[in-house]
């Protein structure tokens, strides 16, 4: 078994696709008005309108822009370099600048337009630099 995807519900779909292309430099594919993904080499981060909601059978399962438990996070070569070339669109979004964690990551977090928390971090420890080998 494999994570493949995490999916958004959002009210934004090209709002939040195009805050997610700028900072991975990845181009969405946009299937539908309602539906794009994001897909990288480990996963895809997809994005759903609320409109999707009703092939679930409730729109009221899901709840667009009110995530509070869950961090979307992508590894990136060089998260302060990233900082720095993004820095002024970065700036409603900042949660906090690069930060080396505890466990050996170097992190930046940011808020996407929809409030979800989002980390990019590059491993800088041996440990964590050993961990996450061949998964950029």
């Amino acid at each position: 078994m494999n994570l493949v995807s995490i999916r958004i519900i959002t009210e934004h779909v090209d709002k939040l696709m195009k805050f997610y292309e700028q900072l991975t430099k990845i181009p969405a594919v946009r299937y539908t008005d309602d539906f794009a993904e994001l897909q990288t080499t480990n996963a895809t981060l997809a994005i759903g309108s609320t409109r999707t909601l009703q092939f679930f059978g409730n729109p009221e399962v899901v709840k667009a822009a009110g995530n509070r438990t869950a961090i979307i996070e992508f590894i990136t070569g060089d998260v302060d370099q990233m900082f720095r070339e993004h820095s002024a669109y970065l700036e409603p979004y900042l949660v906090h600048e690069p930060t080396t964690m505890p466990w050996g990551n170097r992190s930046l977090l940011l808020r996407d337009p929809d409030g979800n928390l989002v980390n990019f971090f590059t491993p800088v420890s041996a440990e964590a630099i050993k961990k996450f080998a061949g998964r950029m």
